[in-house]
């Protein structure tokens, strides 16, 4: 009877004291004169099991030579563990071994550095702790779809190849099909895109909110959830040059409203991983950060705060701090500010209402003038979570943006006509789905919540 842990986990009453047939991979393996034990793990299930044998097999030898990291089929029976840490264990009748492994494997059951686990990365999924947290990653992706599915948004699927420039061309890859070899110049000296495959300059994609707003303009509520790529030479912990985003887009929807999704997106997001995940988050509590488990539940159960920049830096500049960064009006609060919010509030905050000046250009500028309708979740630990805004729906006002900024109207013509043509007032967010993640699993590099991370001067595997 072929089974899977996962399976056995949920029906072991059912299947006690039965023969069954598992498949998977030798976690570690302790050897005996008379009786080995066996720690094995198939991958459907974060907890593993412990296979028993002992010289009454007359291949006990051979099971013996098996090396940790083989890929083998197990048979045994299913009994129940007499010891308190373990539900069950399998009495092996016999093991098969699928793929041998050397002796030098990487991967062997001692305690390694995240630093050596990133450069066996196809390999560290193998690993507990990335074994929980590609799990949980899988896990908080779907929540993100039966979120938004379950509201009546619908799924946009954005280009990744672009010729609209959002976040400004020198965060953005160029992309070409010229020989770098033998590029053709125009008159002026230039590289010739008209030579090129789309005929211009073309990115990959720094977001799909544009796309994702004419989207908005037809269906009411949209969301895209994709991979993402930035040009940025940051070395942080919280930086990559690939990751992935959710931007919502919706119709008829202003700043409160956005706060509002926002918010009840997040607690959904995190319960389900709560409900989903409770063996993942149990193990991220008692080795990666310890009250991960109370700070998720304190979350759900929280009201977010809500305040306007001003106010934020009115409450910076009376704290009895000896600030690294001086708090501005003018400015964007730092890292340091982010954490003295949210401890000041215990809990999440959003800052509305940020200068207009170090804010997007097709972000909605209030009636003062001096700032715009944008909006930044911080939430505790973490620091910013999501970022959004209500978006400019006045075709003049935005046209005067753009040229304030010195923005390429060409490329986003298309995006500005939308105001033309039955526009309306909407808003959007972005949530950068690596940082959800290093705030569900207390894991603090984005690197180590990545499967294959692309970061300056790292594109391996």
């Amino acid at each position: 009877m072929l089974k899977d842990l996962k399976e056995v986990y949920s029906n072991f009453n059912s299947l006690e004291n039965e023969e069954i047939t598992l498949q998977g991979w030798v976690r570690n393996h302790r050897k005996q004169k008379e009786i080995g034990f066996i720690d094995f793990n198939d991958g459907t299930s974060f907890k593993g099991a412990q296979l028993v044998y002992d010289n009454s097999l007359s291949d006990f030898d051979d099971i013996q030579k098996l090396h940790i990291g083989s890929a083998i089929t197990v048979t045994g029976k299913l009994v129940k563990s007499l010891r308190e840490e373990q539900l069950f264990e399998i009495v092996v009748k016999s093991i098969k071994l699928e793929g041998d492994c050397p002796e030098d494997y990487p991967i062997q059951p001692k305690r390694h550095t995240r630093e050596f686990l990133r450069e066996q990365a196809y390999l560290r999924p193998r690993t507990n702790l990335f074994s929980a947290v590609f799990r949980v990653r899988s896990v908080a992706a779907m929540a993100i779809h039966e979120y938004f599915q379950n509201n009546g948004y619908v799924y946009a699927h954005t280009p990744l190849i672009t010729t609209t420039d959002c976040e400004g061309s020198d965060q953005m890859f160029k992309i070409t099909t010229l020989d770098f070899d033998n590029i053709p110049l125009n008159k002026d000296g230039k590289a010739d895109m008209t030579k090129d495959l789309f005929s211009k300059k073309a990115y990959v994609t720094g977001t799909g909110q544009l796309h994702g707003e004419a989207f908005a303009m037809a269906f009411k509520k949209i969301y895209t959830f994709g991979p993402t790529f930035r040009t940025e030479n940051s070395n942080t912990k919280t930086h990559a040059n690939e990751f992935w985003m959710i931007e919502p887009e919706i119709a008829f929807c202003d700043l409160e409203g956005l706060m509002n999704v926002e918010e009840d997106m997040l607690k959904y997001i995190v319960n389900y991983v709560l409900e989903k995940c409770p063996t993942e988050i149990e193990f991220f509590d008692k080795f990666v950060e310890k009250g991960l488990k109370d700070k998720l539940t304190k979350l759900v159960n929280s009201k977010f705060t809500r305040i306007t920049h001003h106010e934020v830096i009115d409450v910076l500049k009376k704290a009895d701090v000896k600030w690294e960064f001086t708090p501005s009006y003018e400015d964007d609060i730092a890292k340091e500010h982010e954490k003295y919010i949210t401890e000041y509030f215990n809990g999440p905050v959003f800052i509305t209402n940020w200068p207009k000046d170090i804010k997007a250009w097709y972000m909605k500028v209030n009636e003062d003038g001096k700032t715009v309708a944008a909006v930044d979740l911080e939430v505790p630990g973490a620091g910013e979570l999501m970022g959004g805004s209500q978006r400019e729906e006045d075709y003049d006002k935005l046209l005067k943006r753009i040229e304030e900024m010195e923005v390429d109207k060409e490329s986003i013509d298309w995006f500005c006509n939308l105001r033309k043509f039955g526009g309306c007032y909407h808003s959007g967010f972005g949530m950068g789905f690596e940082r959800l993640l290093i705030y569900l699993t207390g894991v603090e590099n984005i690197r180590d919540v990545i499967p294959f991370p692309r970061t300056p001067g790292n594109c391996e595997f």
